[in-house]
């Protein structure tokens, strides 16, 4: 009961930061906003004693990332960030409306091909070897190769972040 009553907790201030993240007018509210939900998905991590994927949650997103964010906002000059403001116009509402009925389209389409809803079996308990093994495996279905990608773009962000700082000549 007490589980359930956290992962309420968590779900709406997740849900309510994500939607104030998309929101907000300014950018380091955004990337405050965005930080709150990194370490609410932490804290389901931590709920589901998932305690490794909840420390690399907080230190790889939550540190890492949002720390790369905040950092680039801030090398940008302010006259750069004023021009930004940009009105919605309707066309670029529907595209988006559009976009984003798309995505959840397809991640069902996702979901019903692979029947991930009716594998799930609610008294099984996955451990963190199973956890580990497909996260780290390079079968088919594992996940070494999107970590990888996953390397590639902290590299990126890296050194976007050395060319952003450099002044120029």
């Amino acid at each position: 009961m007490a589980n359930q009553f956290m992962f309420i907790i968590l779900a709406v201030v997740i849900l309510a930061a994500a939607v104030l993240s998309v929101t907000t007018k300014r950018i380091m509210r955004a990337a405050t906003f965005l930080l709150i939900v990194l370490f609410g998905v932490a804290g389901i991590y931590f709920l589901l004693d998932y305690t490794f994927l909840g420390a690399a949650q907080i230190s790889i997103y939550a540190g890492g990332i949002t720390m790369i964010y905040i950092f680039a906002i801030q090398l940008v000059s302010k006259r750069t960030l004023q021009g930004l403001y940009e009105r919605l116009r309707g066309s670029k509402v529907i595209s988006g409306v559009i976009a984003a009925v798309a995505g959840l389209a397809l991640t069902l389409v996702v979901l019903l091909k692979n029947q991930f809803v009716s594998k799930v079996i609610p008294n099984e308990e996955v451990t963190m070897d199973q956890v580990g093994n497909t996260l780290m495996g390079a079968d088919k279905y594992q996940y070494v190769l999107p970590f990888e990608f996953i390397s590639l773009f902290l590299l990126a962000c890296i050194i976007g972040g050395i060319v952003i700082s450099r002044k120029d000549k």
